[in-house]
């Protein structure tokens, strides 16, 4: 398994009582898996993805990545290892207002050491996001879907095992979301794995396997009840 993911929970206290926004969830996630999960607002996905991408430490459980305990790491070694194997796409536009598109892209390459052309490399991502000719602008001259593009266009810098997106067509028209869970269809068909959290049922036709967050548990299936 890619991601394997095993009893894991996380607990928050609110107003001096315990509640669980993640209770005792079991995932795994094979090798080129197109992965929707669904569910209401405060369900808990959210916060599951954000440990699974290693940003948010669970209360217990455990998170096995391309085959490393996430959380037996150091937090240097988590961030080496999600800049290296995993691609993370926020909720919102999580892009840097001061750099153009063309670096916000690149960014990612330079936090890591390594090898290769990171100009080259971002100019063929924007190119396959379809935004190549807005390179040079600032985000802040950009529609809410071409940022969702920027973001993924980042999110795949590094060519990353599998690709985390959190509400990805959330803020976008019924045109623009096609567009862009038509793209995420191409990426993974080029064998990126793809999981992401979404509320729109209409998007559910993109992707092999549909799984429903309800009260912090996850199950296999689409429960429309939940919904």
């Amino acid at each position: 398994m890619l991601l394997e993911i095993k009893g894991l929970s996380k607990e928050y206290q609110r107003r001096g009582k315990a509640f669980w926004a993640v209770n005792s969830v079991d995932l795994s996630i094979g090798q080129g898996d197109f992965v929707n999960i669904i569910g209401r607002s405060g369900s808990g996905k959210s916060t599951l993805l954000n440990m699974a991408a290693g940003l948010l430490m669970p209360t217990s459980g455990s998170i096995r990545l391309a085959g490393t305990e996430l959380y037996a790491l150091k937090d240097k070694e988590i961030s080496e290892l999600r800049n290296t194997r995993l691609g993370y796409i926020p909720q919102g536009l999580g892009t840097l207002s001061t750099l153009t598109v063309f670096d916000n892209v690149r960014l990612p390459y330079f936090l890591s050491r390594r090898q290769g052309d990171a100009s080259g490399r971002a100019s063929f991502l924007l190119d396959e996001v379809g935004i190549f000719a807005l390179a040079d602008m600032l985000p802040s001259q950009l529609s809410g879907g071409e940022l969702r593009r920027v973001l993924i266009a980042r999110a795949l810098m590094n060519e990353p095992d599998i690709l985390i997106a959190d509400e990805p067509t959330s803020d976008l028209d019924i045109e623009t979301t096609r567009e862009i869970m038509e793209l995420f269809a191409r990426i993974n068909k080029n064998g990126t794995t793809i999981l992401i959290v979404t509320h729109e049922l209409d998007t559910l036709e993109f992707g092999n396997r549909v799984l429903t967050m309800a009260s912090g548990q996850l199950t296999e299936g689409s429960h429309l009840g939940s919904l």
